[in-house]
């Protein structure tokens, strides 16, 4: 069963509505703590689902939020620094940091922090070392808190299938490197359930987990799997890394960049778990792997067209 009350920090994006779903079905009272909360699509009446405007950059706004919260999860994420707006310090390191010290002092039993794989102190990246020493600074304000690692997220509406569906729309598709980077794909409804199996066990959960979907393959197959959805066929063209970070900067001149050096940092490198810490297998969850879940969402299309 799901905590009495769950707070959801960024419970209205692509990972934070999901947990809030599959807490709201559980039969769970969730809090959506969000700068602009607003009640989901798939809501039923019978559903526990409480709208709070709360901004993780402004500790002022915590109090409301974390009023009577069982369990909160920081589910919130900054993947672009913008002129202007909040900063990976902003966001992943001070907001985090000031949000697990404010459960802390609430009568709050569980806080679950939502970080990545490949967090290192010493990452050329600002968006990794930015995660690194937030998941430092969490666990220090929250004894007990777990830190979830996911690999790179995907499913309906996310930045990793939606990107490859428009490259592959070229006549040639350039990989990162060779194409040999490792990666394993997580399901975001696959690691939302996790989320919600933490939150209702009575165990103390580990310090960390990392999770890993239900295949690992490298880049170049992604892409090929990605072609073969699609029904096209490209020719894919091997490009050195060194270009890839000299287009990253120049795309950082723009207001919205459609590719940044951080991003061109982590396809530098394996995203897989490396078995130090519980995953999925731990929690009894048997993740989908991407290649798996195109094929069923193009089966589910030629089902829908047929009927």
């Amino acid at each position: 069963m799901p905590p009495s009350c769950t707070t959801v920090f960024g419970g209205t994006g692509f990972l934070g509505s999901r947990i809030v779903r599959c807490l709201a079905e559980a039969g769970g009272h969730v809090r959506i703590a969000a700068r602009h909360p607003e009640c989901p699509h798939w809501a039923m009446p019978g559903h526990e689902i409480e709208l709070v405007a709360a901004d993780i950059t402004d500790p002022g706004t915590f109090a409301r939020a974390l009023r009577g919260a069982d369990a909160v999860v920081n589910a919130v994420s900054l993947y672009v620094e913008k002129r202007g707006g909040p900063s990976f310090q902003d966001v992943h390191v001070r907001g985090a940091a000031d949000l697990a010290q404010h459960a802390g002092t609430q009568r709050v039993r569980r806080f679950l922090h939502v970080s990545g794989l490949g967090v290192h102190p010493e990452s050329p990246s600002s968006f990794v070392r930015a995660g690194w020493r937030g998941e430092e600074l969490v666990r220090s304000a929250f004894r007990g808190a777990a830190i979830l690692r996911p690999s790179v997220l995907f499913g309906t509406g996310d930045a990793l299938l939606g990107g490859l569906e428009f490259a592959t729309r070229m006549p040639v598709v350039p990989l990162f490197g060779s194409g040999r980077v490792r990666l394993a794909p997580v399901l975001a409804d696959d690691l939302a359930e996790a989320a919600a199996h933490l939150l209702g066990d009575d165990a103390p959960p580990a310090p960390v987990y990392e999770f890993g979907g239900g295949e690992n393959l490298s880049y170049r197959e992604l892409v090929e799997g990605v072609l073969a959805a699609q029904g096209r066929r490209r020719l894919l063209m091997p490009m050195p890394m060194f270009a890839w970070r000299f287009l990253a900067t120049l795309m950082g001149l723009l207001p919205n960049p459609p590719l940044t050096y951080d991003q061109v940092v982590l396809m530098a490198r394996d995203n897989v778990p490396r078995g130090d810490w519980p995953g999925f297998g731990e929690l009894g969850i048997q993740p989908r792997g991407v290649l798996e879940w195109l094929g069923s969402q193009a089966s589910s299309s030629t089902a829908r067209r047929v009927a």
